[in-house]
This record gives structure tokens, C-alpha cells and sequence, in this order.
């Protein structure tokens, strides 16, 4: 997609995305207080949203991705394939997964009761943007950076068949 940058409108510049995880980061930082926690970012769109959230928490953590997908191109398949599983051990661990976006639910709904079979100790999600109006299974999301309107976004993570994710802003398209 030629020009991908210029045909996007701006939703979220850089520093509004950065301000804003650095007060999910604190968030995060007082209710894992005195503990360690495992993050499990959710490949490859949470990559961006991943690295930032922990360069900014004080928490210690330990590292994990996972990859599922349920998108071609711009549409939701509604069936979620595991492209990647986890590469150690979560049990009895406080997990935290980092996703970059919840819209139907469906994607961390079976990626939460997933874990869930491993015996963590707790399971946690943040996310960088919810699409609520898309909602067709109730997620408990217990950090949200961003509540979006149903727009197709692209930047900062955000990819439209693997391109736009390097663009520093999150925008849409018309």
C-alpha cells in the first residue's frame, strides 16, 4: 500500500500514546506491588505497546509472546489460530497479557482460558485500544490505554497485511 502514512487520519499522536501507557505503566506498578510479573505479549501487533509498557514500569518482569490470529486483512475470520505457544512455564505465576486491541472479545477470551489451563496464579489484561461497540463476548480488560470507535486503525503497532505497524501515530482509514 503506497503512501500509507498520508492516507491515514490521525487518531492518537506519539506523545498521547506515550502519556497514556506511562499511567497505565503506574497503574500497573501499584497493583503488582512487592511482586514479579510474567508479561505475555501478544504477537505481532502488541509488540510496540509491550516494549513501551515495560520500559516504563518499575515492576519486575519476565518476558513471554505468544502468537494467535484471527484477522485477513481487514476483517475479523472469527477463528483464532495459534501460530505461536509459549516458549516456559507460567504456573503458578501473576501473568499479565498485553494485547493491542480487544474488539469481538473472541481472541482473548480463548487466549485467557487458555492460560487459565497452565495455573498461573493470577491473570491480568491490558490493552492498548477497545473497541467496546464490537463486543460480542464479555473479556474483563483491566487496563485500557484507549477506547476507539469502530475504525479500521493502523500505526504504532497497528497493521493492515503486515504494513503501517512502524508508523509512530495511530491513524485510521476512511
Amino acid at each position: 500500500m503506497d503512501n500509507l502514512k498520508e492516507k491515514l487520519k490521525v487518531l492518537y499522536e506519539k506523545d498521547e500514546i506515550q502519556k497514556r501507557i506511562q499511567e497505565i505503566a503506574n497503574e500497573i506498578d501499584k497493583d503488582y506491588k512487592g511482586k514479579e510479573v510474567l508479561v505475555i505479549s501478544v504477537l505481532k501487533g502488541a509488540i510496540f505497546f509491550t516494549v513501551d509498557l515495560v520500559m516504563k514500569m518499575k515492576t519486575p518482569i519476565m518476558l513471554e509472546t505468544i502468537q494467535v490470529s484471527s484477522y485477513e486483512g481487514t476483517q475479523s475470520t472469527g477463528n483464532i489460530i495459534m501460530k505461536k505457544g509459549l516458549d516456559s512455564d507460567i504456573s503458578g505465576k501473576d501473568v499479565l497479557i498485553v494485547e493491542d486491541i480487544i474488539d469481538t472479545g473472541y481472541t482473548l477470551k480463548y487466549l485467557k482460558e487458555y492460560l487459565q489451563s497452565l495455573n498461573p496464579n493470577s491473570i491480568k489484561i491490558a490493552v492498548l485500544a477497545d473497541k467496546k461497540e464490537r463486543r460480542k463476548i464479555d473479556v474483563k480488560v483491566d487496563y485500557t490505554c484507549f477506547e476507539i470507535e469502530n475504525k479500521f486503525v493502523v500505526g504504532y503497532g497497528f497493521d493492515v497485511d503486515e504494513r503501517g505497524r512502524n508508523i509512530p501515530f495511530i491513524g485510521y482509514l476512511e
